[in-house]
């Protein structure tokens, strides 16, 4: 199959991490603190989160270098389980599993672009959906269009969630957490609650399959895809971690729980009439992990059974 670009490896760390880092670090902090019932529980959640997403990925650098096609889970259950399980899986995740997921992403978007107009209530339902729409068509269109115009367009909005998530630390190191707080419970810990924090945090770790469906663009995967893993996961993982220490080191476990924006929240108390900035680094965020990248021509035709 003809190639129009290629992924070289700065592009692979840089898709990695871009395609990582969406909504869920500014969605997900909330949940797994209400679910671990602790500060340090929580950031325990996040690290060992973190190192079950490496397993993953590197599992699945195993299987793009022995199976190298573009397509990801499709390419690898369709060649070991056959052609109608490929079929299936491919349709699934099309139909159920990728919508929800970005409708999730474009909604935090849009709520997080709405939030500085409507800073005493919440946003109307209607714009938010209208807004999110936009958001999604937009960047299914440049998926579309070019992976040229798509890797540009990921690589600038990855360096503003870098950016923004940079911010949030720098500004997190005014106050530190204190040891002697940090496995305060809130709530009595519980096995099943712990188990919805992991789930909340996974949830923020998603994408980390992203360069498996490209794999057939990228060049010398079998150096450049544990390369780009052995970067971006702990990149990820660090900025996860320190990014939710400045959460709570700015604001107290009442406060983050009882905040439906948690970086507003957090940029209200730092930065004052500045504030404004938090929501749209935010917005530029969420908006650039609206990102597929897979636009190989042929998979959906030759998945017909």
């Amino acid at each position: 199959m003809p190639k129009a670009w290629h992924i070289y490896a700065l592009g692979n760390c840089v898709g990695k991490t871009g395609n990582i880092i969406g909504s869920g670090i500014f969605v997900s902090p909330k949940g797994v603190l209400e679910n671990a019932g602790s500060v340090g529980l929580a950031l325990i959640v996040w690290i060992v989160t973190g190192l079950i997403t490496a397993v993953g990925a590197l599992c699945y650098a195993e299987l793009g270098v022995t199976i190298p096609k573009s397509g990801g889970d499709y390419s690898y259950v369709k060649d070991i389980f056959g052609g109608l399980a490929g079929f299936l899986r491919l349709w699934i995740a099309v139909l159920v599993i990728y919508p929800t997921n970005q409708a999730v992403i474009a909604l935090t978007f849009a709520n997080y672009v709405l939030q500085p107009i409507f800073p005493t209530c919440l946003p109307p339902e209607i714009g938010l959906r209208l807004l999110a729409g936009v958001c999604l068509l937009l960047l299914t269109w440049v998926n579309c269009a070019s992976v040229r115009w798509a890797t540009r367009v990921q690589d600038i909005f990855t360096a503003g969630k870098l950016l923004a998530l940079a911010l949030i630390i720098i500004m997190g190191i005014y106050f530190w957490l204190e040891p002697k707080n940090a496995f305060e419970f809130f709530q009595a810990p519980e096995v099943g609650r712990i188990a919805l924090a992991f789930l909340q945090g996974s949830f923020a770790y998603g994408g980390w399959n992203f360069l498996n469906y490209v794999t057939e663009e990228l060049v010398d995967p079998y150096k450049n895809l544990p390369r780009a893993i052995f970067i971006s996961i702990p990149l990820v993982t660090f900025v996860y971690v320190f990014a939710n220490v400045a959460y709570v080191t700015a604001m107290s476990p009442e406060e983050l729980l009882a905040s439906n924006a948690v970086a507003v929240t957090f940029g209200e108390k730092l930065l004052g009439v500045m504030a404004w900035i938090m929501p749209i680094s935010v917005a530029l965020s969420t908006f650039g992990g609206c990102f597929l990248l897979a636009p190989v021509k042929g998979i959906f035709p030759v998945s017909w059974p």
